[in-house]
């Protein structure tokens, strides 16, 4: 089917805007963009006038089942968020809850513009039926933890879930789901089994997902264990020989830095979770200065507590001029890229992030009709200091619109609440 929005402000691939323009929409494919009429006809046309068309948002590091756990362990310390808080829940988790704890942080995203996210946890299987059936895109993986100093390589049954999944996505062939691999973090895996994994990981190619440096305690704790950071760690067992996604990097070193830049790593920056687990802010200007591909992610809502990148947007933009007493950095268009070209990239998802010909067609429409978003001198600077993930009035993902005007159109709400209800229940 052929789809043409019209009559919209469109914020085209550079982040300037085009004012009264057109969007042609072929299946799943962005086939038209200009501010002419197009001389082709269309099945459908939808009136976008005091609408603002972007593309659609990238969340590079959740946990999406965590919405289960939203607001327990609050103000604890990583290390006794997860200890007290978080593992002695996560061990009782069914299938089903991973399910619903899924579906509700799918929800939010949609609601707030989110078109695709990077996801590490158990349960894959759960987690990617809830993506195929509401109609987003995500790299999802089961990641690998290896505590037990008598578990061997082989009989590690995370290691065998990490590759049975990219196996069953791959003869799955559906190219709004992507498997990676993933490495939970230093502190909870040992080197022999880091080392075998990064072997095989490499045989298969992928990308690998894993969380940097995130306190202090951790990467101090990984230099006694190993005489080194845990970035030099994963790079001597190989792990950087593939693409990798790199969550939090609040601590990284400046020979850190230089790894990760010659490797071409992308560190996702989470700045609600690295506050409210008092764990410190990300050097991003001295990534983006490196080189490095930076992004953004809202971690699980455990530890956020909500999925809505553009309240991590409006953060990673004020924290860092607040604490560097230099209101120059982290600019409007280098937020708005981290969230949508830098999210695609990294993804491996290289048709998208952009509003273009060719590209698919991942379209969030904001509604301009509101106090808060008039006068409108500095749409890049408006998006990024003053939208809310609310006023996000379409979500559309492959040219289908997953949600509209409060509407869920691929999920159903009350199903939701009363599967959460059940979960939680039988949780606490």
């Amino acid at each position: 089917m052929k789809l043409l929005l019209k009559n919209a402000s469109i914020l085209t691939e550079d982040f300037t805007v085009l004012a009264d323009g057109f969007l042609g929409i072929d299946g799943d494919t962005i086939c038209y963009l200009g501010q002419t009429r197009p001389q082709e006809t269309y099945d459908r046309e939808k009136d976008m006038r005091h609408k603002l068309l972007i593309p659609g948002l990238y969340n590079l590091h959740s946990h999406t089942p965590m919405s289960l756990l939203r607001g327990l362990g609050s103000d604890l310390p990583l290390d006794r968020w997860l200890n007290e808080a978080m593992f002695p829940v996560e061990a009782r988790l069914t299938e089903a809850d991973v399910a619903v704890g899924t579906r509700l942080s799918l929800m939010e995203m949609v609601a707030s513009g989110t078109v695709s996210f990077t996801d590490m946890y158990d349960r894959t299987w759960a987690t990617m039926q809830e993506v195929l059936d509401c109609g987003m895109k995500a790299n999802l993986a089961r990641p690998i933890m290896a505590m037990d100093p008598a578990e061997t390589y082989e009989n590690n049954f995370r290691v065998a879930e990490s590759f049975r999944f990219a196996k069953d996505v791959q003869t799955l062939g559906n190219s709004r789901i992507k498997a990676d691999f993933s490495i939970h973090a230093e502190y909870t895996c040992r080197t022999e089994i880091v080392r075998r994994y990064a072997e095989d990981c490499k045989r298969l190619g992928g990308r690998v997902h894993l969380h940097l440096s995130e306190t202090k305690k951790e990467h101090e704790e990984c230099k006694q264990r190993h005489g080194k950071t845990p970035a030099r760690w994963f790079y001597d067992l190989g792990i950087m020989d593939l693409p990798v996604i790199a969550a939090h990097c609040v601590y990284v070193e400046d020979e850190d830095i230089a790894l990760l830049s010659a490797q071409d790593v992308t560190c996702v920056h989470n700045p609600t979770s690295n506050m409210k687990l008092g764990s410190g802010f990300m050097p991003v200007q001295k990534l983006m200065d490196a080189g490095i591909r930076v992004c953004l992610g809202t971690d699980g809502s455990a530890s956020n507590n909500n999925q809505n990148l553009f309240e991590e947007m409006h953060l990673a933009s004020v924290i860092h001029n607040g604490y560097t007493g230099d209101p120059t950095i982290m600019k409007p268009s280098e937020l708005l890229a981290m969230v949508t070209k830098n999210g695609a990239e990294a993804q491996g998802r290289h048709h998208c992030g952009k509003l273009a010909v060719g590209c698919k067609a991942d379209v969030v429409a904001i509604d301009l009709d509101r106090p808060h978003l008039v006068p409108r001198h500095d749409i890049p600077a408006l998006l990024t200091y003053s939208v809310q993930g609310s006023d996000v009035v379409m979500t559309m993902v492959d040219g289908n619109i997953l949600y509209e005007d409060g509407q869920f159109l691929t999920m159903d709400w009350e199903k939701t609440k009363f599967d959460l209800d059940a979960a939680l229940k039988r949780l606490f």
